[in-house]
């Protein structure tokens, strides 16, 4: 890892495919543009920018039109098109390393739902060592005012075992707040 990357920061001068080689090692220029990442992402229809247009845009150096689209802040890192890549392009990967670049500019663009979300799971995870979909789900709902949309299907969920009333802590719940510490995750309320 280079001093660069460790601390955060990119030379603005670099191109963003050559930043992206040097985070992950990738070279997004080996991208023919064949378009199976875009295929298989589960959430391209929620993208205003699918995955082959994000690799594009990082072979042309489109730095600001790529980390100001919150596409980039929508995948799941589910590495469904890094499997379908016949170039071993890794498009999860490179996202993530794009993430990283706008995260190290002082971007804030990650969309409002992302963030509650994220911040939803960290508390559970740091309240009780492991997801309580409850607490997530409350959490997340309250983050985004978004109360009662899909509450109809809380019924059913239930009626499936899918969503426990009490949650449950595991054993090394101290140590998983510990790391999560280390890393300075912040802390959040439930």
């Amino acid at each position: 890892m280079s001093s660069q990357h460790a601390s955060g920061h990119h030379s603005g001068g670099a191109t963003l495919g050559s930043a992206i080689r040097e985070i992950t090692g990738l070279n997004a220029a080996r991208c023919y543009q064949c378009g199976k990442c875009s295929a298989g992402c589960p959430m391209a229809t929620e993208m205003s920018l699918k995955p082959h247009e994000m690799v594009r845009l990082v072979t042309l150096n489109q730095r600001e039109r790529l980390l100001s689209n919150e596409s980039i802040w929508l995948c799941l890192t589910c590495e469904t098109c890094s499997a379908r890549c016949p170039n071993q392009v890794e498009p999860a990967r490179l996202i993530d390393a794009v993430r990283e670049i706008a995260w190290s500019a002082g971007a804030t663009g990650a969309p409002r739902p992302v963030r509650a979300f994220h911040q939803a799971f960290l508390a559970q995870i740091r309240r009780h060592g492991r997801m309580f979909e409850l607490g997530l789900i409350m959490g997340y709902k309250g983050r985004t005012g978004q109360l009662f949309r899909d509450a109809d299907a809380a019924p059913a969920m239930m009626a499936r075992g899918k969503l426990k009333l009490a949650p449950h802590n595991i054993e090394g719940v101290k140590d998983v707040r510990r790391v999560m510490d280390a890393c300075g995750a912040p802390e959040v309320e439930a």
